[in-house]
């Protein structure tokens, strides 16, 4: 007897199990052989690029793909030393100046901590390559946590309008080039991709207008939302925020089925009338539930059904998971990938851990990785690193645990040995490939003299710090740093925004202590700098106004930075910014002593 016909619910059970199983297998033939794979991807690079004038003008001839001379001749650089061959690129030199396919676009950095956006050469095939590194995540995801597949992600995604270069090629975010392919507009049915926001939510280059359709289709499908999530965390919070500012205009919308007149996109009015319906029960739910005076656990209450909260809380968003803790209910935080304007690099294999445990596995076929060693000088207590003259580079398949290093890429579009400026620590292996835990961004830091802070530091010693505050109801919403060298001697500045949630008054000697325990967090370099060098002044405080940081996002967007990229910079040099902050001050506190340094214990007798 003929076998029955499956019915199209069963079909797609099928087929979708044997598409993770491929997306697994594949995961394990990768991780497996990684230097191997690491080799075939270089000589491929080079095949593929081998008439490009950058190689040329270091020496390696077109048919030499073997890695030992590729090291030898080709040199490990910066952007900086990238420049010229960017800007004629840019001005519309068609040459294969460093890539044998055409330059598709340039991908900017988030260009929130300075004036510069850097401009990253991609070509076509590159697309392809991320819709690869895409299509693990929930095959991945799908170990950890079933029936994804039975509803829909709610996900604040973003675009920014793009610009051109003097050459007519688009300049924009990496997030914008993916939203506005067609591997992402044009993406097959796939039950892990089923969003709440219909696309042309997402391609509305009116950040306004998309966040608050996002979030109207989000809460009309609240019973279907399994996962919730943005880029970063702070992205997210945002959407929370958000809703607490305009959700009786939702819930009117909800309530008789018209959509706000501040909507006026006509694809998005029309993408969201086809979710919009008239619901009187729902817009009394959520009305009930926003209307109270906490909004504890706010993301489960609405969206009852969410299983996690997928953003990026690694690196400095970290400072984000108290608040996500407070508003999810202590979902939990999944962090799925790594990746950046210069590459997409690789997945997290355990998502469901704890946030301080993510580590990413490097995907071998993504580019060609090495690893430049960064040491860690324990002197006198300190966390600084120096890192090695003329260091030797490590191939992906020879790092050791426990050690840190910077990334450095070589590409398919034309990256030759570049500093990406990720610190990374290898925690673990996948097999034989192995898996990083995200440090810091390399230069992210404040210095004085011959002081270094890196941000990493930096937010531990905030988290201490605002310790103090606790007694007062008093909590810390954002904050940001400035090095300024306008006083004699220079010293750290910290922007803090605050949350008053007790009536009971702060005396500026608790903010004074604050100061003093950053200080007392800092490496020795620093405390020495302040109390035996005294070439660092004393660490201010300086608390602005609520709001503030929605203003310096809004700066740094009119600047060119993506919504959906932005990041809070921890740190601040760019001086339109610094004189936005200082602008919004309400008070300013001083630490009232030096930090303890104790000279004994320091390690400099051992050197010369």
């Amino acid at each position: 007897m003929p076998e029955a016909p499956r019915n199209h619910h069963t079909t797609t059970e099928y087929s979708l199990t044997e598409k993770n199983k491929k997306s697994l297998q594949f995961i394990e033939d990768v991780t497996s052989n990684p230097d191997a794979i690491q080799q075939r991807i270089l000589s491929e690079i080079l095949t593929q690029n081998a008439d490009v004038e950058y190689l040329h003008r270091h020496g390696l001839s077109g048919d030499t793909t073997d890695r030992e001379t590729f090291k030898k001749l080709i040199p490990v650089v910066t952007y900086e030393d990238l420049h010229t061959d960017i800007t004629r690129i840019a001005n519309g030199d068609k040459s294969p100046i460093l890539s044998s396919h055409p330059i598709s676009e340039f991908l900017t950095s988030s260009g929130t901590s300075g004036g510069e956006r850097k401009l990253m050469p991609t070509i076509e095939d590159e697309l392809k390559r991320r819709s690869l590194l895409y299509s693990l995540l929930m095959p991945v995801m799908n170990q950890f946590v079933s029936g994804l597949d039975k509803g829909k992600g709610m996900y604040f995604l973003f675009i920014k309008s793009e610009s051109k270069t003097p050459g007519g090629l688009p300049a924009r975010p990496v997030l914008t080039s993916y939203y506005k392919s067609s591997h992402f507009k044009e993406r097959p049915d796939d039950p892990y991709t089923n969003y709440t926001s219909p696309n042309p939510t997402i391609l509305c280059p009116d950040s306004y207008q998309s966040m608050y359709s996002q979030m109207l289709c989000g809460l009309c499908l609240n019973k279907e939302v399994l996962r919730v999530g943005a880029v970063f965390a702070s992205g997210f919070i945002r959407a929370i925020r958000f809703l607490e500012k305009h959700w009786v205009h939702l819930t009117h919308d909800i309530r008789t089925g018209s959509l706000n007149s501040i909507i006026s996109d006509p694809s998005v009015r029309e993408a969201v009338m086809k979710i919009l319906k008239p619901d009187p029960n729902l817009a009394d739910f959520i009305e009930f539930e926003c209307s109270k005076n906490s909004w504890r656990a706010i993301i489960t209450r609405l969206w009852p059904n969410t299983k996690y909260v997928d953003v990026i809380v690694t690196g400095s968003m970290a400072q984000y998971i108290p608040t996500l803790d407070y508003y999810s209910n202590g979902l939990p935080l999944v962090c799925t990938m790594y990746a950046s304007s210069e590459c997409y690099f690789g997945v997290n294999l355990n998502p469901l851990c704890n946030p301080s445990d993510v580590a990413y596995t490097l995907i071998p076929t993504m580019a060609y990785f090495e690893f430049l060693p960064v040491q860690r000088n324990n002197v006198n207590g300190g966390s600084e690193k120096k890192e090695k003259k003329k260091q030797k580079l490590v191939e992906l398949a020879d790092v050791k645990i426990g050690e840190e290093y910077e990334l450095v890429v070589t590409t398919y579009a034309g990256l030759y040995r570049y500093r990406v400026g990720d610190i990374l620590r290898v925690v673990g292996f996948k097999n034989k490939a192995p898996q990083f835990s995200f440090i810091c961004r390399k230069n992210v830091a404040l210095s004085i003299d011959s002081d270094k802070t890196d941000e990493v530091e930096l937010h531990k010693a905030v988290e201490t710090a605002v310790n103090h505050l606790v007694p007062f109801g008093v909590t810390l919403t954002e904050y940001t740093s400035y090095a300024d060298t306008t006083t004699v001697p220079g010293h750290y500045v910290i922007f803090w925004e605050v949350s008053v949630n007790g009536s009971i008054s702060v005396p500026a000697s608790a903010f004074e202590d604050c100061c003093l325990t950053i200080e007392e967090s800092l490496n020795s370099v620093y405390r020495q700098g302040r109390t035996s060098d005294k070439s660092i002044g004393a660490l201010e405080i300086k608390i602005v106004e609520n709001g503030t940081f929605d203003k310096l996002m809004d700066y740094a967007i009119s600047l060119g930075a993506s919504i959906n990229q932005y990041k809070t910079p921890r740190c601040v040099k760019y001086e339109p910014i610094v004189k936005l902050l200082n602008s919004r001050v309400v008070s300013s506190y001083f630490s009232p002593k030096c930090p303890k340094w104790f000279p004994g214990h320091k390690m400099w007798n051992n050197v010369n």
